[in-house]
């Protein structure tokens, strides 16, 4: 189940940097002086960095099989999941604006367009159910259910 938890974390980690991508490109951290962009940047940058040090921490429990790398890496996931709702109930409202909002901006209004109205819905929900996912699985392996 470890390994699961860790393809999982993976994929998921995936979806996160294309969408952490797509919001740095179309300008989320220029938005945050104007107050365009919904997605604080603190909140944004602070789930990714903490992704990333549980997905470190889980790698080294994979090789180590120590339980309190395990339990590590869940304590770290609990803030990311909060973190995570946080923006996706702030990223719920611009994405409902698109629909009532022009199909294409005017040329050089790029700062009028929140960053994270550009991210893909699908890559948001398999983001969303692949990290539920990966919460179950290192709470299941750091409990023992299904180990060796």
């Amino acid at each position: 189940m470890d390994i699961a938890a860790l393809i999982t974390w993976v994929v998921t980690a995936l979806g996160g940097f294309y969408m952490l991508g797509t919001w740095i490109r179309r300008g989320g951290v220029r938005q945050q002086q104007t107050g365009t962009s919904r997605l604080p940047a603190p909140a944004l940058f602070g789930h990714f960095a903490l992704a990333a040090i549980g997905l470190v921490v889980w790698i080294v429990y994979v090789v180590a099989d120590k339980s309190a790398l395990a339990w590590t890496a869940f304590g770290l996931l609990l803030p990311v999941a909060l973190l995570g709702f946080v923006m996706l109930a702030r990223w719920i409202p611009v994405h409902r604006d698109r629909a009532t909002a022009p199909a294409a901006a005017a040329p050089g209004a790029e700062g009028a367009v929140p960053a994270e109205r550009h991210f893909p819905v699908p890559v948001v929900v398999a983001h969303g159910l692949l990290a539920v996912a990966t919460l179950v699985l290192v709470l299941l392996t750091a409990l023992g259910v299904g180990g060796s």
